[in-house]
């Protein structure tokens, strides 16, 4: 599963692209949930790098 580390700036890029709705906006950063398949699309969106395999 793909976590997002507290150098997210909370700027919502990632929640779109997510295919399986599986990110949302969480306290003080953006969260993913257990329903995360791993595709990686949040990644090469986040523009802080703060999306990575967990």
């Amino acid at each position: 599963m793909h976590v997002i580390s507290d150098s997210c700036v909370s700027c919502g890029a990632c929640e779109p692209v997510c295919p399986v709705q599986a990110i949302a906006p969480g306290s003080g950063k953006y969260d993913i949930s257990s329903s995360c398949i791993d595709c990686g699309a949040c990644v090469s969106v986040c523009p802080v790098s703060a999306i990575s395999a967990g």
